[in-house]
């Protein structure tokens, strides 16, 4: 199992220990497991954030 299989797993639960219900709760639960597809791609490399964490950098 891969780290984005694994995140969208993780998403989908948390997703779910939130919320049961109707279809704006499931909405919620998709927003879970986008983000914890995003996460796993984020530590798998795939995606790089770096140039958002690192800050401004002056060019004096």
């Amino acid at each position: 199992m891969t780290r984005s299989t694994l995140g969208i797993f993780i998403g989908l639960l948390l997703g779910l220990a939130f919320v049961l219900g109707s279809f704006g709760d499931m909405l919620i639960v998709a927003l879970f497991a986008i983000i914890g597809f995003v996460t796993a791609k984020v530590l798998e490399g795939d995606i790089d954030v770096s140039q958002y964490l690192s800050g401004r950098r002056s060019n004096r």
